[in-house]
């Protein structure tokens, strides 16, 4: 089999498998800003499958899946300045322009100007290497594995963001976090409880309460999704996490005390989310939505990491040619963290 592989997505949806392609020749050498990664690893994450069904409709097709990336630069394009070859790197959500108003502010992930997405409009990580400008990347040590290093920016990048950022979390805050057995919910915990929280935790099954609980949340909540507000009568959040989307969002909302603020990072399916609008008002909620994260977030997640290690909850380290099974067993829910391909 040759060493240059990738996955192809050929059509939209669950009937036509993931399928795998052998690469003769060597993959392009970059020009210009790009830079040529070689892959160690990359997550599989439930945007993949929400790019998969079609929920973005500007999506080239045949494309390779895959944002969470981490690896080595093996070429840079002439214009390269950040990057130079055996640095390791991984993958942003996409690249950004440096000049708009959120750039010069300091929210490169909100640049409107920033096009190459991996995995969406540019092929990602699902391959034995890949090929982006060089601001899809920020800059990883050599200290963490693999399959920790690619998931890192996806989870602990965006549970920093949302927490420290939209939620301004500071010590002494009630948090919740629903969907706490996922790879962004199990993040959420333990950042949140870094930046000196109280820690509530939503999971479906009993059979993930242990390992919230060891992640560090004070109590944990088993309950489908809608009703778990209920045993939060007279200790309300300060903030929810929503890692789920709209089978949480009423109760996360009713979670909140008066002036609370709900992050969501969530969006499991393509239902819309039920919303009291006088509700809202009467209790003065703020609701943020909230995606990645930027250089500067990554390397404050970094600096926390070194100080003392998270925990990176890897389901499943999967060969290349299982990247199909890999996302129809996120489809199906459950899991405990990432699943993460290694070519």
């Amino acid at each position: 089999m040759s060493e240059y592989r990738k996955i192809r997505l050929t059509e939209l949806g669950w009937d036509t498998d993931l399928v795998l392609e052998p690469q003769p020749e060597p993959p392009p050498e970059p020009d210009g800003d790009q830079v040529l990664v070689s892959v160690e690893a990359c997550g599989v994450c439930h945007r993949d499958l929400v790019d998969r069904r079609g929920g973005f409709g500007f999506m080239p097709l045949p494309i390779t899946p895959g944002h969470e990336v981490a690896g080595r630069v093996m070429a840079t394009g002439e214009d390269v300045t950040d990057w130079e070859v055996g640095d390791r790197v991984g993958t942003m959500h996409r690249d950004f322009c440096g000049a708009c108003p959120a750039c010069e502010a300091g929210q490169t992930s909100l640049c409107q100007n920033g096009l190459a997405v991996p995995g969406l409009v540019i092929d990602g990580g699902y391959a034995s290497h890949i090929l982006a400008p060089q601001r899809c990347f920020f800059r990883l040590p050599d200290g963490i594995g693999a399959a920790e290093a690619a998931v890192l920016h996806c989870t602990f990048g965006t549970a920093y963001r949302g927490l420290r950022g939209s939620g301004e979390v500071t010590p002494g805050r009630h948090v919740l976090v629903t969907g706490a057995n996922g790879g962004v919910g199990t993040a959420a915990v333990q950042v949140a409880k870094r930046l000196g929280a109280r820690v509530t935790a939503v999971v479906r099954s009993e059979a993930h309460a242990d390992l919230v609980k060891s992640l560090g949340a004070e109590v944990v909540l088993v309950n489908p999704g809608d009703s778990f507000h209920k045993s939060l009568m007279g200790d309300p959040v300060d903030v929810a996490m929503d890692c789920v989307g709209p089978p949480t969002f009423n109760a996360s909302l009713r979670s909140l005390r008066p002036g609370g603020r709900i992050v969501v990072v969530g969006n499991v399916n393509a239902d819309k989310a039920a919303l009291n609008l006088g509700y809202v008002v009467v209790k003065g909620l703020r609701i943020f939505g909230s995606s990645g994260a930027t250089r500067a977030d990554m390397h404050e997640v970094l600096d926390l990491h070194a100080k003392e290690p998270f925990h990176i909850q890897i389901e499943e380290q999967l060969g290349l040619e299982h990247a199909d099974h890999a996302q129809r067993r996120v489809l199906a829910g459950g899991l405990q963290g990432r699943l993460v391909l290694v070519p």
